[in-house]
């Protein structure tokens, strides 16, 4: 297939995915935007978590810490000074991406790397939590709930789900570009010597603690932008879910059993983890934190069987395909 068909193709691709995409809402209830919302959130938080853990291999047990950030930031900001929560986004990024140079300067500068640098993440982000808890519990002991403005796309406020079904896609697809945006560019190659090799990848030149750093200042912005989604879609917020060890696991599973570091990964994770839950959910409901024993289930299968997850064994799958062709 020359590239100019192969080309067209693409293009006639994504044209009937976008359709599919963007009429979709029409034909779903509530409880499926939902569960699509989902998917697409933590896609675009998985996404962010792949560019730091899945390209620059940098492990991260903690990204509550930037997401936690993200949700106070812009809520306490819309709350207490007026600022519209589109700023606040903006400005939460900010933060969450101050935060993470804070960390990673730190970290990777004492050379803190593997299972030191998961656990010094987790640690941040337990510490963020302890520390929201002692604040809210004399503050809003309740939880903080975001006041009411009406369904306004200023105020990133709606009665209807639709809205945040397109936001989240938009959050997303963005979030994919980028990814393979980076993947393509001679600083993904770095990103993945980095992964790969460390010390090899210093010796041919790379400035490690540099290339480090961007990830971990583009990953913590996404992240914290993200955080900010969820604040505005539940208007309601508490410590847990905010700074919680369970929203860093949901981050990071995505992109482990999708496929780290790959492009597609956290949206194909994101999209059985969430089936998963919501089946689970539905048939088990009784029986609370069954999905989680299942989340460990299908984790410990991907470790074993896929190791670089199931994108990533597709894609080898696919690469022995076609060099058996060729071959013959």
């Amino acid at each position: 297939m020359s590239n100019i068909h192969q080309k067209t193709w693409n293009i006639l691709l994504i044209v009937v995915l976008g359709g599919l995409i963007l009429g979709l809402p029409l034909f779903l209830g509530k409880y499926y935007l939902h569960f699509f919302i989902m998917i697409f959130f933590f896609a675009f938080l998985g996404s962010a978590w792949n560019i730091l853990g899945g390209y620059a291999g940098q492990f991260s047990f903690g990204h509550a810490a930037f997401f936690g950030t993200g949700v106070f930031t812009s809520t306490l900001l819309q709350i207490h000074a007026g600022v519209n929560p589109w700023i606040g986004m903006l400005l939460a990024g900010i933060a969450g991406m101050g935060l993470g140079l804070f960390i990673g300067f730190l970290s990777f500068r004492y050379g803190l790397r593997g299972p030191y640098f998961a656990l010094a993440m987790l640690a941040l982000a337990e510490m963020l939590k302890l520390i929201a808890i002692e604040w809210m519990t004399s503050r809003y002991p309740l939880g903080i709930t975001i006041p009411l403005r009406g369904d306004s796309l200023l105020y990133f406020q709606f009665r209807d789900k639709v809205p945040y079904y397109y936001i989240s896609f938009l959050m997303m697809a963005g979030a994919l570009f980028l990814t393979r945006f980076i993947e393509v560019r001679k600083i993904g190659s770095y990103f993945k010597a980095i992964r790969e090799n460390e010390s090899a990848a210093e010796a041919l030149g790379i400035n490690v603690f540099r290339y480090k750093l961007i990830a971990m200042a583009i990953s913590a912005f996404l992240t914290a932008v993200g955080g900010t989604f969820y604040s505005q879609y539940y208007l309601n917020i508490e410590e847990e879910s905010a700074f919680g060890a369970g929203i860093s696991i949901e981050i990071l599973m995505g992109p482990i059993i999708g496929g780290a570091g790959t492009v597609f990964g956290p949206l194909l994770g994101a999209g059985i983890l969430e089936f998963l839950s919501e089946t689970t959910r539905n048939f088990l409901g009784g029986y609370s934190g069954v999905h989680l024993m299942i989340y460990g289930a299908v984790l410990v299968f991907v470790i074993i069987f896929l190791p670089h997850g199931i994108m990533g064994g597709l894609q080898e799958t696919f690469r022995k395909i076609t060099k058996g062709q060729t071959k013959t």
